[in-house]
């Protein structure tokens, strides 16, 4: 069952998959524009799920947050219940302190969180869901109000089960304030801008303070954050789309083909063609 809320003025958007044997934008499309931020709730057992061509396991009854702009395909979407809502609906890096902080369990500490429930988290989720459903079937002024609410409750939830398992008290908030803030920054600006300095201007700090945090918590390096985020895009844009090498380079900021191609050779010991092929 699909339930669907669309305000034609904002264009804000939110959708609640039950059980669903298709999962719309389950792939990385230009069409949809894969904007969605995702939350979805494994009901069933272990499967497999693909994110951003990466194949993980998805735990039964566990809990996993997926990015806007992340591709993704399930093995079993009918154990799945699924919230999907774009920034007009909810905007997570403007919210408040709880579910704020360039939100947690999308630009938290790493890439892929997967939130266990036990059984007294499972019934509590049930409650919400069916909450969900009554306020989808209802046509009031207020339903948009009302449906915010709950997915703020909702993030809440999850944000706090995601802080227990994450959190690393002895890095302390505003290192991963720092964190989370870099990677939404090189989400926005990646196209074009592609130099560590950049990104530390925006933030008021030195490269070298930057790479002072990301190698405190034993994580790659502000640099291939930047680089990583532009090979995935061009994986999905060579996966997803009929669009020539030249046309991605050119949308991903790239004047020279040639250039693009050894940038994505020496980040994947593969040429943009070749990877094309092998997919």
């Amino acid at each position: 069952m699909t339930y669907s809320y669309f305000h034609k003025e904002s264009d804000a958007r939110l959708e609640m998959l039950i059980k669903e044997s298709e999962i719309k934008r389950n792939q990385y499309t230009q069409k949809d524009s894969a904007d969605y931020y995702t939350i979805a709730w494994n009901t069933g057992a272990d499967q497999q799920v693909v994110i951003d061509e990466v194949q993980y396991v998805f735990p039964a009854n566990a809990l996993l947050p997926i990015m806007m702009n992340q591709s993704y395909r399930f093995e079993v979407a009918d154990a799945l219940i699924l919230w999907q809502f774009n920034k007009e609906f909810y905007c997570i890096v403007n919210h408040d302190a709880e579910v704020g902080c360039l939100g947690f369990i999308f630009y938290g500490p790493v890439p892929v969180m997967w939130i266990p429930l036990d059984q007294p988290e499972s019934e509590s989720m049930n409650r919400l869901v069916e909450m969900f459903v009554e306020e989808f079937d209802l046509n009031e002024d207020i339903k948009t109000d009302m449906l915010r609410m709950l997915l703020v409750r909702l993030i809440i939830k999850i944000t706090r089960l995601a802080k227990k398992q994450y959190w690393d008290e002895t890095i302390g908030e505003q290192k991963y304030q720092l964190l989370r803030q870099y990677h939404f920054l090189v989400e926005t600006n990646y196209k074009k801008e592609k130099q560590v300095q950049f990104y530390a201007g925006l933030m008021n700090k030195s490269p070298k303070t930057l790479s002072n945090v990301f190698a405190l918590y034993g994580y790659k390096t502000p640099l291939q954050v930047i680089h990583e985020r532009i090979v995935i895009e061009t994986k999905r844009l060579l996966y997803y789309t009929d669009k020539s090498v030249k046309e991605i380079a050119y949308e991903l900021g790239f004047e020279d083909v040639g250039h693009f191609s050894k940038f994505i050779k020496s980040c994947t010991q593969k040429t943009p063609s070749e990877l094309k092929k092998l997919h």
